[in-house]
């Protein structure tokens, strides 16, 4: 016998994480129920996902997940699934049963008053971007050389490597530059005399935000940038009356860099795609 989800209500900070997830893809998405899961269809920018519907309180099996893929190849999206784990904690089996691969990953909440302050290295400064920023493909293109490089050692792709993904993808949508103007998408850079060497965002809804896509060069990761990147990030959402801060962490030893930082263990964000597939961020 598998044993049930919890109700919604049983982890109060995690319902409010629940409500965020399906709240924050709507302003880029339109949706389609299938099943108990809610299916995100992107209308711009980044590729979705499906989710456990909020405040699903039963079971999900392995033929559910297997429909929403049906679905997903049917209308050409990405064959994946995100959800909280504790939440749906049927999930998991249901994705693997399914010929997925799925990963649980530490899902970390801030501490309201918690310190995050963290040291700028020397000869680096730290900005909010602008949705006017002329350097915006540069800064958008660390996250892509970082995330290319998995890890957080020190290796040799750097700023050539940026600016080759730069020029290759210099155009901007202008719906990236809309959101940021909208305050939907909070992006922070870090640079030295070269131009960005580091960036993250945060995605504020009502009074919720996750800090995503925090990534360093590989070439300047151990100087702690990304450590001050984050604690930007978490500075100015406390400034904007935020009370909820989250993120996942690519693993253990990244989660207790964050915990440095005040934020604390609350649970795992549970990730499913087709084997092979890229990644998640």
């Amino acid at each position: 016998m598998t044993a049930m989800s919890p109700s919604p209500g049983a982890h109060p900070r995690l319902d409010r994480l629940e409500r965020y997830y399906d709240a924050v893809p709507r302003s880029g998405a339109e949706t389609e129920d299938v099943g108990p899961f809610t299916l995100f269809i992107s209308t711009g920018l980044w590729p979705f996902y499906a989710r456990p519907r909020l405040g699903l309180d039963r079971d999900v099996v392995a033929a559910e997940v297997t429909s929403v893929r049906e679905r997903q190849r049917e209308i050409g999206v990405p064959e994946s699934f995100e959800w909280v784990v504790e939440t749906t904690p049927s999930m998991s089996t249901a994705a693997r049963s399914a010929g997925l691969a799925v990963e649980e990953l530490p899902l970390l909440m801030h501490g309201a008053g918690a310190e995050h302050s963290a040291a700028v290295p020397e000869g680096v400064t730290i900005r909010r971007v602008r949705a006017e920023e002329f350097d915006l493909a540069r800064i958008l293109a660390v996250a892509s050389v970082a995330f290319a490089t998995s890890g957080t050692t020190v290796d040799t792709a750097g700023s050539p490597e940026r600016d080759a993904k730069a020029a290759a993808d210099p155009i901007v949508p202008p719906r990236l530059r809309d959101r940021i103007r909208a305050g939907l998408t909070v992006i922070y850079v870090a640079e030295d005399d070269d131009g960005p060497i580091a960036s993250g965002a945060h995605q504020p809804v009502d009074d919720v935000t996750e800090i995503v896509g925090v990534a360093t060069l590989p070439t300047a990761r151990r100087r702690g940038l990304g450590s001050a990147i984050t604690a930007a990030l978490i500075e100015d959402a406390r400034t904007a009356g935020l009370g909820t801060i989250f993120l996942s962490a690519a693993g253990d030893d990244v989660a207790r860099i964050y915990e440095r930082l005040g934020f604390e263990r609350i649970g795992h964000a549970g990730l499913a795609s087709s084997p092979g597939a890229a990644g998640h961020t």
